[in-house]
């Protein structure tokens, strides 16, 4: 989840994100994000989950895609409490990503889902992502879309107009943001957005060669949300980058 910056409120809203983002309770996860990591982590031995919440993707390692030892970090007890308690064979430690406590080359796999855009410390933590991984060894990272999803963005319905026109909004894209999101009633998460060559630079910095990049549509269970949803279909809101560690 975060890196410990806004530490109080991820304490404070485990509960949201634990009721309406793991057990099957999210569609995107469920039919795009969990298959995705699933098939990109195949083959993986030693994983390491970096804010893994509750932790579905390390289970997810190991029940999946088979991996022998899985390890998830996350800065919030109230995540790692319930992460234990749903068992699963990982291990799981209480760390920043901006201080992994592991030596280098420790894995040859790491997983960052939905985390970085959480996260103050960037540079300091995609370093760290490349020093534990293993030469050759990937690196799956998931990001709301820095394009897509930057502040002020959204679909508009414009009525204005004559005709009237539909579309998305880009925000300040170049800018980078930081920002208090009130996700529902009352809970409020911390967000950052920053342009993707931000992030694509510190991977290089790190060691970290991309070699794949996906932007999928969202997937039909959550265009069935609501009827305007039909109309974005084709605004990706995910971004997903595999890299791998130079050798």
């Amino acid at each position: 989840m975060g890196d410990g910056g806004e530490g109080d409120l991820w304490e404070e809203n485990a509960g949201w994100w634990q009721e309406g983002f793991t057990e099957g309770a999210d569609a995107e996860y469920e039919e795009q994000i969990l298959p995705m990591a699933a098939e990109h982590l195949a083959g993986a031995v030693d994983v390491l989950d970096v804010g893994t919440g509750e932790g579905q993707l390390a289970r997810l390692a190991i029940a999946r895609a088979g991996a022998r030892r899985v390890v998830g970090v996350d800065p919030t007890w109230a995540q790692l409490t319930v992460a234990r308690d749903r068992a699963g064979g990982p291990a799981y430690a209480r760390a920043g990503a901006a201080a992994l406590p592991f030596a280098d080359a420790r894995f040859d796999a790491v997983v960052a889902c939905l985390v970085f855009e959480h996260i103050t410390a960037v540079d300091e933590a995609l370093a760290e992502v490349g020093r534990v991984l293993r030469p050759g060894g990937r690196f799956l990272f998931f990001l709301n879309h820095p394009l897509l999803q930057t502040p002020g963005s959204g679909w508009i319905d414009d009525q204005v107009l004559d005709p009237p026109e539909q579309y998305w909004r880009i925000g300040p894209y170049l800018v980078e943001d930081a920002s208090l999101e009130e996700v529902e009633k009352d809970v409020f998460i911390p967000f950052i957005h920053r342009p993707l060559s931000r992030y694509v630079n510190a991977m290089v910095a790190a060691g970290l060669v991309i070699q794949r990049m996906e932007e999928p549509a969202p997937p039909p269970g959550f265009i069935e949300r609501a009827a305007e949803y039909d109309d974005a279909a084709t605004i990706p809101r995910l971004l997903f980058l595999r890299a791998r560690k130079w050798e």
